[in-house]
């Protein structure tokens, strides 16, 4: 019967794999969003970082009513729906016809 340490191969590939897996679980989990009656919320902060925008313009957007969203109390979520919906309502296709 073989001792199995550290230093064997066999050890090194599974803690290898282990580690490997770790990493994946802990980045889905960092980027999770829970369905919600089939519709995804996103945070303000979430929304920033999509649209690539400052909180304040985040703001703004809001005040002048370009993004719908939802308030409960103090918390601000969005529908990824609705952005998504501004976003295909504001597209503009610069195409140039080359003949």
């Amino acid at each position: 019967m073989d001792l199995l340490t550290n230093d064997n191969e066999e050890i090194i590939s599974h803690q290898e794999m282990i580690l490997m897996l770790r990493n994946r679980i802990e980045s889905i989990l960092k980027n999770y969003r829970p369905v919600m009656n089939g519709e995804i919320y996103l945070s303000g902060e979430d929304v920033c970082k999509l649209l690539h925008i400052s909180k304040r313009t985040l703001q703004q957007y809001r005040d002048d009513n370009i993004l719908p969203y939802i308030q409960i109390g103090g918390k601000i979520i969005y529908k990824e729906t609705d952005l998504m919906t501004i976003l295909e309502q504001n597209y503009i296709n610069h195409k140039t016809n080359s003949d």
